[in-house]
């Protein structure tokens, strides 16, 4: 007879699981879509920041814009505007007078990479329970707020400093 032996581990802190569990979700789902991006010929980085204008209404001035970049995609402020400038060279948005634009060729590649990422992940998605897509998205929105005020507020561990 052969026996079995189960250890005892110890339970995974919540904010560990909650990591691993958005972590890899985020990466498989982050190289899924650069995969798609590279296909049609753009940069993951491209896309976001196009999408990133879409939040903006599809136009912004161009401070605001890489200020947004710059937060949204995590990262420094000379690289958000040198992204921004790259897009404008590229043709995606026009830069008038202060003010980015989106582009009819910007509007396109957009369309293009968010309907090939759709056919793929719309499949996907029908097997959630709504229900529970809902609590999910509440839940990190939530959990994203309580991290940024915490950030925001002083450090009680440094007295404030």
């Amino acid at each position: 007879m052969t026996e079995t032996r189960t250890e005892s581990r110890p339970p995974i802190p919540v904010g560990m699981a909650i990591g691993q569990a958005v972590g890899r979700a985020q990466s498989v789902m982050s190289r899924q879509l650069a995969s798609v991006c590279a296909e049609i010929g753009a940069s993951l980085e491209t896309y976001l920041a196009l999408q990133r204008l879409a939040l903006l209404g599809d136009e912004a001035g161009r401070e605001v814009y890489a200020r947004d970049l710059s937060d949204s995609l995590a990262l420094d402020l000379w690289s958000a505007g040198e992204l921004a400038n790259g897009l404008v060279a590229d043709g995606l948005v026009t830069l008038t007078g202060g003010t980015i634009r989106l582009a009819a060729a910007g509007v396109e590649l957009r369309t293009r990479i968010a309907g090939t990422i759709g056919n793929i992940t719309a499949p996907l998605y029908a097997q959630l329970d709504p229900a529970d897509i809902e609590t999910m998205v509440r839940t990190l929105q939530r959990l994203t707020t309580l991290v940024m005020e915490s950030s925001a507020a002083p450090s009680a561990a440094t007295g404030g400093r």
